[in-house]
């Protein structure tokens, strides 16, 4: 019981820092209101209204449906605001962060656990998505999950567990494009664990755990399939928009010379933990690694020591674990692999969870190869982790604290006042919505849409970002407000009344 208290104890800790990273300051920070998290805004003020809630809705190249919903009742309750927005994305970068914890102890252990959920509640990463209104913030969430019932069906024989993961797998594909890769690793795992069961069991038990096996995986699969399937009927009845969403004019394989495009886009990918990130400022600081110092030399050597177990294969085979976490690993990368943008947060970031438990493994194993502070064995001997040295514990909540420091220090400092964020969040877009909020109703007003972009409801998105703010999802809402949209062609052939306000979004 004591230790049951304990567990509750440090994992609402954890939840507590990640939730102080995510909700502190998010009126504030990030600045302004980006167009792409605008036209969710709109999107789901048109749903409000009509009640049209849509598995797809193909503005802006088209978006998946889930996160809009989401993000449409969280407008009904709290009003149209940037941070009206953002709150779903820090609510699911919570959930995230319990769900990893459950997850890694299944794989490990609780203390693993602990590790992994708190390097994630405070990674600069997880946190800046977990603060913006993009939908590919789900794509963690759903995997940790759908992941977590899968092993925890896998080591019980439960079928519900199955039932469970199918269902949240399937929801995946709601949620952002990269994910459609994801089911891809359960496939794998399903392939590892049979020769797994094959080569270390007899045969009698060997089909009877077969059959479980199958039986689990059939089902999983099954469910998979039939939530996903509305959105499926759409995609075959919109084709065009299945593939929309990728652009060929960013695919390696639509350049020149796609295989060395390819090998580029990769040694950029795998680069971006320890060497060079993302150079836009919106997913990073730009150009940083992904992982700050100490946690991408963590990640390094979790990594590479995970690598050589998995490639000795100690007992004659595979590890479905490890076996497991590496395939996670290089398929979710596969999005960013296949871009020319590459290194590229956005798409890779169904990776973070599997990273932040290759961080935790290698701090882990500090403490353990000099032997400081633990005596633990492989979870599938049953034996219980002693954690023991008090000092070796103090020593570690110090890193961790310290640790979290540096990340709010990246986050709220370095990056939140960078003078180069508010323009990658357009924050003059919203502060042109607070002027336009301000004047009369019966004002006419202007908006001269300079800036170039995607087409949506007749004008480039960055129009999105006044129109959400000035509550309205319609051009015919927008003229009863006295609001009218431009573009440098059509204002020449416009007359403007006199004492009308002009308003240009370059």
């Amino acid at each position: 019981m004591a230790t049951h208290r304990n567990t509750v104890l440090i994992v609402l800790i954890i939840l507590a820092v990640a939730s102080f990273f995510r909700f502190y300051q998010i009126a504030d920070t990030p600045p302004g209101l980006y167009p792409d998290e605008a036209m969710n805004g709109t999107n789901a003020l048109d749903s409000l209204e009509t009640g049209d809630f849509r598995v797809f809705y193909p503005d802006n190249n088209g978006r998946e449906g889930l996160f809009i919903t989401l993000q449409a009742f969280s407008i009904k309750i709290f009003g149209i605001h940037p941070w009206s927005l953002r709150i779903v994305s820090a609510l699911i970068g919570v959930l995230t962060i319990l769900g990893l914890f459950l997850l890694t102890r299944q794989l490990y252990d609780a203390n693993m656990a602990y590790l992994a959920s708190f390097l994630g509640a405070i990674a600069f990463w997880h946190v800046n998505f977990s603060r913006i209104g993009f939908r590919a913030i789900m794509v963690p969430l759903i995997l940790v999950y759908a992941f977590y019932f899968i092993w925890k069906g896998l080591q019980k024989n439960n079928l519900i567990d199955f039932f469970w993961a199918g269902l949240i797998s399937g929801l995946g594909f709601y949620t952002y494009t990269s994910y459609r890769v994801a089911l891809f690793i359960p496939l794998v795992l399903f392939i590892t664990y049979w020769a797994y069961l094959r080569k270390d069991f007899s045969h009698s038990k060997y089909e009877i755990t077969r059959y479980y096996l199958l039986r689990g995986f059939a089902l999983f699969f099954l469910v998979a399939f039939f939530t996903a399937l509305p959105l499926a009927i759409y995609f075959i009845q919109h084709l065009d928009q299945f593939f929309s969403r990728a652009g060929e004019y960013l695919s390696v394989f639509h350049q020149s010379e796609p295989l060395k495009a390819l090998g580029e886009s990769i040694v950029k990918t795998l680069g971006m933990f320890n060497f060079y990130g993302d150079p836009n400022q919106r997913h990073n600081i730009s150009g940083a690694p992904m992982l700050s110092l100490p946690m991408s030399l963590l990640f390094l050597i979790g990594f590479i020591k995970e690598f050589m177990h998995w490639i000795r294969r100690k007992h004659g085979h595979l590890s479905p674990l490890h076996t497991f976490l590496f395939s996670w690993f290089f398929i979710m990368l596969l999005p960013g692999f296949l871009s020319i943008e590459a290194p590229h947060a956005l798409r890779t970031i169904g990776v973070i969870p599997v990273v932040m438990i290759f961080t935790a493994r290698g701090l882990w194993w500090i403490f353990e190869k000099f032997g400081a502070w633990y005596d633990i064995y492989h979870p599938s001997h049953h034996s219980r982790a002693a954690i023991t040295m008090p000092a070796a514990r103090i020593t570690l909540v110090i890193f961790l604290v310290a640790l979290s420091f540096l990340e709010f220090y990246r986050y709220f400092t370095v990056w939140g006042k960078d003078q180069d964020t508010p323009g990658a969040f357009n924050s003059s877009y919203v502060r042109i919505a607070k002027e336009i909020n301000a004047l009369p109703l019966e004002e006419k007003k202007y908006i001269l849409v300079s800036a170039g972009g995607t087409i949506a409801k007749g004008f480039p998105v960055p129009a999105q970002t006044v129109m959400f703010l000035t509550d309205s999802g319609t051009l015919e809402k927008q003229k009863e407000k006295n609001i009218f949209y431009l573009t440098p062609e059509t204002m020449k052939k416009t007359t403007i009344p006199k004492n009308s306000k002009i308003f240009e979004l370059k």
